[in-house]
């Protein structure tokens, strides 16, 4: 029996790697617990890194991805090949440290099905903490998530939760959506949060976007409602103004000039309608892809005791 299941997808971390493992070990000693590290179609030398260390240490499982999937998607593919108890997802980066693993644990031991890391002091860029505080005030809206709670990328699931977390088949997933749309029963306990070992982050604003439209259309149809109805206002807005001008038209002798308002509001309106059409056409492509049964991820091979 596992007791713990550490779900890493890696992605250019061939210089942390083996400090990873190295601190995972101290810090789990004398606990039944697999490493599962997610090769996520990395530039570098990830892959072999992973490898030598299988080879050495009985507690890692290597999953090597065909193709680059995304983080979320790496996760998915962790999370269906773990058999622990409890589920650690966390980065490669060692800004998670390994001895809060256990202390994440004993929350969900306490019968909570969820536990997340809340960092007081965040050590990445400010536009990071900007758009993860943006990203949480929409989420609360969309997903129904706890305002006290933070969505970290560190945290503990129950084995349960993961059960029905990994039901989902979209090409798509949002881990932390999936997570809320399943249970309520969440927690979280303050730890450090500490500078990336070696390199830079691989997270950058195009991915952050990228985790934001996710939110926005895999878990909610609220963006199309508000879509519509600011479709609906602009409407009733333009048909409101064909009597004045019409009336202006027939009973003012001076020339209505009304190029400048003309062009404007026919850009507001275009504006607003490929706004409308661009969430429409998100909502179908998804759709189309899922229809069409576009994988999570694929595997291209996989190294365990």
């Amino acid at each position: 029996m596992i007791d713990i299941s550490i779900v890493i997808p890696v992605f250019n971390s061939e210089d942390i790697l083996k400090e990873l493992s190295k601190q995972i070990d101290e810090a789990l000693i004398n606990i039944s617990y697999e490493l599962i590290l997610i090769n996520d179609c990395s530039k570098d030398n990830s892959w072999n890194v992973i490898s030598t260390l299988q080879k050495t240490n009985k507690h890692i499982v290597g999953i090597n991805l065909r193709k680059n999937s995304g983080q979320d998607n790496a996760i998915m593919a962790g999370l269906n090949y773990s058999l622990g108890n409890y589920v650690v997802i966390m980065d490669d980066d060692l800004q998670h440290s390994p001895i809060d693993i256990i202390p994440l644990v004993n929350q969900c031991k306490k019968g909570f099905d969820v536990c997340y890391a809340n960092f007081n002091k965040k050590k990445q860029k400010w536009w990071k903490n900007i758009g993860s505080w943006i990203n949480g005030k929409i989420a609360e809206i969309l997903i129904n998530k706890p305002s006290h709670i933070y969505l970290s990328p560190f945290q503990v699931i129950n084995k349960e939760i993961v059960k029905e977390v990994i039901k989902y088949q979209g090409p798509y997933p949002y881990v932390q959506g999936l997570i809320l749309r399943t249970t309520n029963n969440l927690t979280q306990i303050n730890i450090k949060h500490h500078k990336r070992l070696s390199g830079k982050g691989n997270f950058n604003f195009i991915k952050s976007m990228i985790v934001f439209v996710k939110l926005m259309t895999s878990f909610s149809v609220i963006p199309l409602r508000i879509a519509t109805v600011i479709g609906f206002i602009t409407a009733l807005i333009g048909f409101a103004m064909i009597p004045y001008y019409l009336a202006m038209y027939f009973f003012n002798d001076e020339i209505i000039e009304g190029w400048t308002s003309l062009m404007i509001i026919i850009l507001m309106l275009g504006g607003i309608l490929l706004v409308s059409v661009g969430m429409l056409g998100e909502y179908i492509g998804r759709m189309f892809l899922d229809t069409n049964r576009k994988p999570q991820f694929v595997i291209k091979s996989i190294l365990k005791k």
